[in-house]
This record gives structure tokens, sequence and C-alpha cells, in this order.
């Protein structure tokens, strides 16, 4: 391979970046990055701000969409956020057990504050707090996993001949 081969070779895979096609591999080598390498605590602090904005934004624009159509990228735009938020309960989680011991502001200033306000300096309330979600999560997870049993057995039905 000559020098002008590789340069075009590099060319052409930069113009795939731009329209888009490598944008989905990126993130997925990304967020698999997030969860098996440990991530700095302002990295983590600027991830979940920017979680915490797109849900906003996602919010607003799902509620203020005239037709479902106006927000068609709505399943897209959630199955990427959920994996986002995913790879950074990991990693956060990974942050909280390597370095809790040096104190609140070790695994960074959000999950420090996040914690701060759910406890309120009270222990009780926090593991009374702390049931409460972890109830509400077994409850979605099943109900979620019931729904997906559901849909499978309605298209395996469907599918059947006759």
């Amino acid at each position: 391979m000559n020098r002008s081969q590789i340069i075009g070779d590099a060319r052409g895979n930069l113009a795939g970046l731009r329209q888009g096609s490598l944008g989905i591999p990126l993130l997925l080598l990304a967020l698999l990055g997030m969860v098996t390498l440990p991530v700095p605590p302002l990295l983590l602090d600027t991830l979940f701000t920017f979680n915490i904005a797109l849900s906003i934004v996602v919010l607003l624009v799902a509620v203020y969409a005239l037709r479902p159509l106006d927000f068609a990228v709505f399943p897209t735009i959630l199955l990427v956020a959920t994996l986002l938020r995913l790879a950074l309960n990991v990693a956060s989680t990974r942050v909280v057990l390597l370095h809790g011991q040096e104190g609140p502001h070790a695994a960074g200033k959000v999950i420090q504050a996040f914690g701060e306000v759910v406890i309120g300096g009270n222990y009780v309330v926090g593991v009374v707090v702390f049931a409460i979600l972890v109830i509400i999560n077994f409850v979605v997870v099943t109900k979620g996993a019931g729904r997906i049993s559901e849909v499978s057995a309605r298209f395996t039905l469907d599918a059947m001949p006759g």
C-alpha cells in the first residue's frame, strides 16, 4: 500500500464518521469503556450532568410533541439514554466502592450532592428511601419482564400456522 492509498482510506473513514455511520459503534465502545475502565470523578460529574440535561430535554420534547411522528426518534433516544444510565451506574458504583473511604468528595460532586439531598443527615431516612427505590425498581423490572414475555408469546402465536 502506498501513501496515497492510505490517505484515501483515511479520508473515506472520516467521511463515514461525518455521515454518522461510525457514530453508533463509537458510542458503544465508549459505553463499554465506561463499564470496564475506571472513570475519573470529574468525567462522572460531567456525564451525570449531561444525563440529567438529556432527560429534561427528552421529557420536554415528548410533552410538547403534537403528533407521534414529531418525535419519531424517541425509541432510539430512549435506548441510548438507558444504555448511558446503565454504564453510569456501573462506573459510579465502581468509583464509590474503590474510593469511598477517601470521603464523600471521592465519587464526585454530583453523587455527593445527591447523597446529601436524599439522606439529609439522617441515615434512617436514607435507608427508607433506598428501600423504596429498590421496591420501585423491582416492580418496574418485573412488570417489564412480564410485558416482554406477553409480547413474545403473542408474536409466537401469530407466527404459528392456522
